[in-house]
């Protein structure tokens, strides 16, 4: 049996000289000597036909203290955070810019595996059939290891820390603590960046106008649009003296132009209509360098808008982005850096949520040499009605899919509301009927009908089947319902010859071949501009009178009818609760005649 178990393995003729060496005590010198502790306990079974007793079980062998590393991730070169730009804390969860520090951690943590065991029956088949050698295994776990620590040191130095508000909305899409956002500074562009245009000395400055395509006058910064024209026309003035100046130059860019319906629309209308209404809100004497038509989302026009900011802006320029609040200029931002192949590794934080870049960002490695672009948070324009909505409202107005027309035919004496947000009256008509056209979110719930029940459609249905606002005491904390008046003209029937835009919310179309006074109900402070129309197409199927088709109807609608049967079963029991009542009172006296 020995020498039957002499052939099945060289490793057993290794541990019958280790056996034998350990019984003498001078071991030839021709013999090789093998150490105890590195031979492994391959065959247990034929250890017991073996007369020797087995050897004690090795003492257990204590793993090397982990290695831990101190060199964190960095915050960021300034303390600020590189998703959103504000101050980082990490004393108060509850205020802006709180983070926290990632946990330090070994290299080679997840090189960790379970210790192998000498008697582990995987290793002794594979040392069995030969196809591992001793000390091979070893060998592997070192490589796989250091592959594995060579990836940690890697992902360590491409890891971001951002605050805790900025990796809620990367990863949740809201802000984990409403409540803080009272506490979120408000930028001032014109105080911050206004003296900076004014210098006449310095670096070349351009400024990135954004505008949203579905609201473009709502979402145009007019402010910093009239300070670029001022100051470039001051600035011009010294020129031609010949005093050195600093001629600001401003490029209007139009985000999401993937929410229009784009087949129907032409590029040089477009261009030429956004220019028009960029001169209308900051002034005739506004000079663009050049109106871009862009969407981030698809790519459209950003490898253009990259390399005309480029010519601009030169070797050592300043390229500032400003917009509104959810207007998408990190999102732009973002997908110029892609297209320009920026190997930084920053990320600007992108989500639904106006007011998502609370500070100025230096965006690096976009424009090269050095030329500078920077990330502003977006401006406050209180003349939104976005600006008067609570999140949940917001969700149902802002526009994230391509726009699809709702259109009437009207008459005078009739109204189409929005939602609880505006509404818009026919007044006075110079032919029997006009095509009102609807461009909003198609959440929005609408309504046509007659306006002489407008007051009793705001008295029981606003906050219901017409949201926003959502519940009946939200409407008056919107504020007071005021009323604007405006006379059309047109001379076609087959396209919209002017809008009527609500700043925040859309705007309506109309088309006529006559003259119309129209009144539009909308809340006080709320900017309502007519305008040459964008869109000249109309639905194809009309709407019908009442309610539109929308998930907020049929929910507001089931939501009121159990609480009509809960009124009337609730009338039930008290009838019946009365009458059961009544019964014992008079039969009482017929019990005790009876007694």
């Amino acid at each position: 049996m020995l020498s039957r178990a002499r052939r099945l393995h060289p490793a057993l003729r290794c541990l019958l000289r280790a056996t034998a060496a350990h019984s003498s005590p001078h071991p030839p010198p021709t013999q090789h000597i093998v150490a105890a502790s590195q031979i492994p306990k391959p065959f247990p079974l034929l250890r017991r036909h073996l007369s020797s007793p087995p050897p004690p079980p090795p003492p257990p062998v204590s793993s090397p203290p982990a290695v831990v590393s101190s060199d964190l991730p960095a915050v960021c070169t300034n303390g600020k955070c590189p998703g959103c730009g504000i101050a980082m804390q990490s004393a108060d969860p509850a205020l802006p810019g709180f983070f926290n520090l990632p946990s330090p951690k070994s290299p080679d943590y997840r090189a960790r595996l379970a210790p192998v065991t000498a008697d582990d029956t995987g290793i002794s088949a594979s040392l069995k059939s030969g196809l591992l050698q001793e000390g091979q295994e070893k060998s592997r776990e070192g490589q796989a290891v250091a592959v594995v620590a060579s990836e940690a040191e890697a992902e360590k130095k491409s890891k971001v820390v951002v605050c805790a508000r900025c990796h809620s909305l990367r990863h949740y899409g809201h802000v984990k603590r409403p409540d803080a956002e009272v506490l979120l500074p408000d930028f001032d562009f014109v105080a911050a960046v206004g003296p900076r245009l004014a210098s006449p000395s310095g670096a070349r400055s351009l400024v990135l106008l954004l505008a949203d395509a579905s609201d473009f006058d709502g979402s145009f910064p007019r402010a910093v649009a009239r300070l670029v024209a001022v100051t470039s026309e001051a600035h011009h003035a010294d020129w031609k003296h010949g005093a050195p100046s600093n001629l600001p130059r401003a490029v209007l860019v139009v985000t999401k132009l993937d929410l229009l319906p784009t087949p129907s629309l032409s590029p040089d209308d477009v261009h030429a209509w956004a220019q028009a209404r960029a001169r209308a809100g900051a002034g005739a004497d506004l000079q663009l360098a050049g109106v871009h038509l862009v969407s981030a989302a698809r790519g459209w026009g950003v490898r253009d808008l990259l390399n005309h900011v480029r010519e601009l802006a030169g070797a050592r320029g300043k390229v500032w982005a400003v917009g509104a609040r959810n207007v998408g200029k990190s999102t732009l931002l973002n997908a110029i850096a892609r297209c320009s192949g920026a190997e930084s590794g920053q990320t600007l934080t992108e989500a639904p949520v106006p007011g998502t870049t609370l500070g100025v960002i230096r965006v690096d490695g976009v424009l090269g040499a050095q030329a500078k672009l920077f990330d502003t948070p977006g401006l406050l324009h209180g003349h939104q009605l976005t600006s008067r909505l609570t999140p949940e409202e917001q969700k149902l107005v802002q526009v994230r899919k391509e726009m699809r027309p709702r259109t009437y035919r009207i008459k005078a004496g009739q109204s189409i509301h929005i939602g609880g947000l505006a509404r818009l009256d026919v007044e006075d008509l110079t032919v029997g009927s006009i095509y009102v056209t609807v461009w909003a979110s198609p959440l929005v719930p609408l309504h046509m009908g007659k306006t002489e029940n407008a007051e009793s459609m705001m008295k029981d249905h606003f906050g219901l089947q017409l949201q926003p606002p959502i519940g009946q005491k939200r409407v008056k904390e919107l504020g007071k319902w005021v009323r604007k008046q405006f006379k059309v003209s047109g001379n076609s029937w087959d396209a919209n010859t002017m809008d009527i835009a609500i700043s925040g919310l859309g705007w309506y179309g109309i088309g006529l071949k006559g003259e119309a006074v129209l009144g539009l109900w909308t809340y006080d402070g709320v900017d309502v501009v007519p305008r040459s129309s964008l869109v000249h197409e109309r639905a194809s199927i009309f709407e019908e009178t009442g309610f539109s088709v929308s998930k907020v109807v049929s929910r507001a609608d089931s939501m009121t009818n159990k609480l009509k049967g809960n009124k009337k079963t609730n009338k039930k029991e008290m009838k019946a609760s009365s009458h059961s009542s009544e019964v014992p009172e008079s039969s009482e006296p017929a019990t005790v005649i009876d007694a």
